[in-house]
C-alpha cells in the first residue's frame, strides 16, 4: 500500500517521488531496473539554452536536479552571454555515474518514501479514480495516485540499420504491458522517436586535431542553495563533419532506417541525426561535432551532433571521416529508439489526467524530450498529486511565472506532434523569465505548497532584501561633482559634468556596470553576488521590465477569467462546431487558455465572453431576488 505510486524511475520520475515524499506523502518509486535510476541515456549535460531556466526554476521550487549536477559536473558554461539576460542559459556536462548514484542516494535516503524493482502492468480505476497498480509479477498495489513516468521505455524499440529489437536505452529492457493498459484506459498512444550518437573509447580519439573548449570561470551554481566554489575539471573539444562524411552518408541513405521506411515514430525537430541534417541542410559544407567526457571513471567520450540509426559498416566509416576521430574505436553504437506516448491533450495544466482522477503524467510519456522537460514534468506532477491526495489546491503554473507554465500550457493547449523541447522562443515574457530571478518568482509558490524549505525561503528572502535596499542607494546616491567624478567618467568613455550625477542613471548607461560603482562606494559591496546580479539586471533594464509587467497584467486579466470544468458548449449555439469540440475535449481552464487552442478564434473567445457575462448577469439577479 501506498498513497502514490510513480511508475518510472528516471529524471521525471526521481523528481515526482521526491517532492512527493518531502510533502509527507507515502510514496512508492516503481522502476524497471534499479541501475537505470536518473540514468543519462543521452548526452550527459543538463542545461543548456532555456533549459536552464527550467533546472533553475526547478530548484527554486525545491526540486533536486539542480543540487545533483552542482555535486557531480566536469564543466560548466554560460550560454549566450554575448546576448541580453533573458537568454543567459547555464550548460553543465555531468559525470554521467556519479550523477546516477547522487539522484539513487536522495531517492533511497528520503523520509516517507520507497524504491522498489519492478515492472508496472496495469492502472487500476474505479469509478474514473485510480485505485492500484498491478506488476508484471502479480503484485497488486493499492493506492490513491499515480504519476506515470515512464520515459523512452513502453514498447521501446532500438532501431540500427537493419537490426531492430524489444529494448529500452543503453541495452536496458523496455516496458511491454503497460501500454495496452493505457489504451483500455481510453488513451490514444502514439509512436515518437529519439536518437543517440555512437561512443567512442577516448584512447583513440585525437585531441590536436579538435579545438579545446574551456567552461567558464568562476563557476555558476545551478542551485540558489550551492554556495561553495565549484571548479571545473575537464574541457570539451570542437571538430566538424567532412565532404567525405557527407559523401558516405548520401551514398548510403538507401539504407538509413529514416529513409527507408524502417522508422515510423516522428522524431525531434530540433535535434535531428546527422543524416537528417545532411539531407535537410545540403547547401552546408559542414557541421559542428563536440567530444564531451561522459564521467571521470569513464573512458567513454559521447559525440554530440552525431546521433544518427545507420547501420554499423556505415556508422565505422562515417566517423572515422571526422579530424580527431579518424583512427576512433566505438564503444557503443549510435541508434534511434520508438517509444510509446501519449496525446498531451488529454491532461489539465496540473498534468493530472482530463478522464481519470488521481492519474498523472509527466515527462517524454507526455510528448516531451530532455531530461530537464522531464524533470519539471515530474516535479509538478508529483506536487500535485501529493497535493490532491492531502485534499489541498493543486499548484497551475501559467505563463507568466515560469518557463515551466509554458510548458505545461503549451502541452495542454496546442499539443505536440513532435517531440517537443523547450526554447526561449516560446516564453512570450521571457525578459522577466529569467534564470537568474527564477527563485524570486516561485520559491514562496513551492513553500506554500509545502515543498520548498524554509532555508531557500530566507535565501530567496535575503536576496530581495538586499537588492532592494541598494537599489534604494543608488536612487538616493549623487556623486559630488569634481575632478574624482570627471575622472571616472573619462575612464568608462563618458563625457565630463560640472554637476552632480545620481548612481542610478550612471549605472543605466551600457557602459557602467555596478562593480564600478562599487569601486567608488566600497559599502556597496557589502551585497551577495545574486542581489549584486538583480540590481543590475532591474536597473540597466528598468524601462523594458515595465514594459513587460505591463503586458503581463493584461495577460493576467484574461488569465483570472476562469471557466469551469462543466461549461455546456455543446449548447453554445454561436460556438463554431470545431470550437465546441475542442473547447468540450480539452476543458481550458481559463479564457485565455481557451484563446490559446488551435482551432479557437477570437471570435470565438468572444462567445464566451458573452456567455460568462451573461451567467454572471443572472446569478447575481438571482441572488438579488432571494435576498428581496
Amino acid at each position: 500500500m501506498a498513497d502514490l505510486v510513480v511508475i518510472g524511475g528516471g529524471h521525471a520520475g526521481c523528481e515526482a517521488a521526491l517532492a512527493s515524499a518531502r510533502m509527507g506523502i507515502d510514496t512508492l518509486l516503481l522502476t524497471l531496473n534499479m541501475d537505470g535510476i536518473a540514468l543519462m541515456a543521452c548526452n550527459p549535460v543538463i542545461g543548456g539554452s532555456a533549459k536552464g531556466h527550467l533546472v533553475r526554476e526547478l530548484d527554486a521550487l525545491g526540486g533536486e536536479m539542480g543540487l545533483a549536477i552542482d555535486d557531480t559536473f566536469l564543466q560548466s558554461r554560460m550560454l549566450n552571454m554575448g546576448k541580453g539576460p533573458a537568454v543567459h542559459s547555464l550548460r553543465a556536462q555531468a559525470d554521467k555515474q556519479a550523477y546516477q548514484n547522487r539522484m539513487r542516494k536522495a531517492l533511497m535516503t528520503q523520509e516517507h518514501l520507497t524504491v522498489r524493482q519492478g515492472e508496472a502492468a496495469s492502472i487500476e480505476t474505479e469509478n474514473q479514480k485510480v485505485v492500484a497498480v498491478t506488476t508484471a509479477t502479480g503484485a497488486r498495489i493499492p493506492c490513491r495516485a499515480v504519476v506515470a513516468a515512464t520515459g523512452v521505455y513502453l514498447k521501446g524499440s532500438i532501431i540500427i540499420g537493419e537490426h531492430r529489437h524489444d529494448g529500452g536505452p543503453q541495452g536496458l529492457m523496455n516496458a511491454s504491458l503497460l501500454s495496452r493498459s493505457l489504451s483500455d484506459l481510453g488513451f490514444e498512444l502514439r509512436r515518437f522517436k529519439t536518437g543517440t550518437p555512437a561512443r567512442v573509447d577516448v584512447r583513440t580519439v585525437d585531441f590536436d586535431e579538435m579545438q579545446e573548449q574551456k567552461g567558464d570561470e568562476p563557476v555558476v551554481p545551478f542551485s540558489f542553495l550551492t554556495d561553495r566554489k565549484l571548479e571545473n575539471t575537464y574541457s570539451c573539444y570542437l571538430t566538424w563533419t567532412t565532404p567525405e562524411t557527407h559523401r558516405i552518408i548520401l551514398d548510403n541513405l538507401d539504407r538509413a532506417p529514416l529513409y527507408s521506411g524502417k522508422i515510423h515514430g516522428i522524431g525531434p525537430r530540433y535535434c535531428p541525426s546527422i543524416e537528417d541534417k545532411v539531407v535537410r541542410f545540403a547547401d552546408k559544407e559542414r557541421h559542428q561535432i563536440f567530444l564531451e567526457p561522459e564521467g571521470k571513471e569513464s573512458r567513454e567520450w559521447y559525440v554530440q551532433g552525431m546521433s544518427t540509426s545507420m547501420p554499423e559498416d556505415v556508422q565505422w566509416a562515417m566517423y572515422r571521416t571526422i579530424p580527431g576521430l579518424r583512427r576512433c574505436e566505438f564503444t557503443r553504437l549510435g541508434y534511434a529508439i520508438e517509444y510509446d506516448c501519449i496525446d498531451s491533450l488529454e491532461l489539465r495544466p496540473t498534468l493530472e489526467s482530463l478522464r481519470i482522477s488521481g492519474l498523472f503524467f509527466a515527462g517524454q510519456i507526455n510528448g516531451t524530450s530532455g531530461y530537464e522537460e522531464a524533470a519539471c514534468q515530474g516535479l509538478l506532477a508529483g506536487m500535485n498529486a501529493a497535493l490532491r491526495i492531502q485534499g489541498r489546491e493543486q499548484v497551475l503554473l501559467t505563463r507568466d511565472q515560469a518557463y515551466i507554465g509554458v510548458l505545461t500550457d503549451d502541452l495542454t493547449t496546442k499539443g505536440t506532434d513532435e517531440p517537443y523541447r523547450m526554447m526561449t522562443s516560446r516564453a512570450e515574457h521571457r525578459l522577466y523569465l529569467r534564470q537568474d530571478n527564477a527563485d524570486l518568482r516561485l520559491t514562496e509558490i513551492g513553500f506554500r505548497a509545502g515543498l520548498a524549505s524554509e532555508e531557500r525561503l530566507e535565501r530567496m528572502r535575503r536576496k530581495r532584501e538586499e537588492a532592494e535596499r541598494l537599489i534604494h542607494a543608488l536612487r538616493t546616491t549623487r556623486f559630488a561633482p569634481g575632478e574624482a567624478l570627471n575622472s571616472f567618467l573619462r575612464e568608462k568613455g563618458q563625457p565630463e559634468t560640472a554637476g552632480s550625477l545620481n548612481a542610478e542613471e550612471l549605472l543605466k548607461r551600457p557602459e557602467i556596470h555596478l562593480a564600478d560603482l562599487q569601486a567608488l562606494k566600497p559599502e556597496w559591496r557589502e551585497v551577495s553576488p545574486a542581489a549584486a546580479e538583480q540590481t543590475e539586471i532591474s536597473v540597466k533594464y528598468a524601462g523594458y521590465l515595465e514594459k513587460q509587467q505591463h503586458l503581463i497584467e493584461q495577460a493576467r486579466r484574461m488569465e483570472e477569467m476562469l471557466l469551469p470544468e462543466d461549461l455546456p458548449y455543446e449548447q453554445m449555439e454561436h460556438l463554431r462546431l470545431e470550437a465546441r469540440q475542442k473547447l468540450a475535449r480539452q476543458k481550458p481552464v481559463s479564457l485565455a487558455a481557451a484563446g490559446r487552442i488551435p482551432g479557437v478564434n477570437p471570435a470565438d473567445v468572444a462567445v464566451l465572453t458573452v456567455w460568462m457575462e451573461k451567467q454572471r448577469r443572472m446569478k447575481a439577479e438571482e441572488e438579488k431576488a432571494h435576498d428581496s
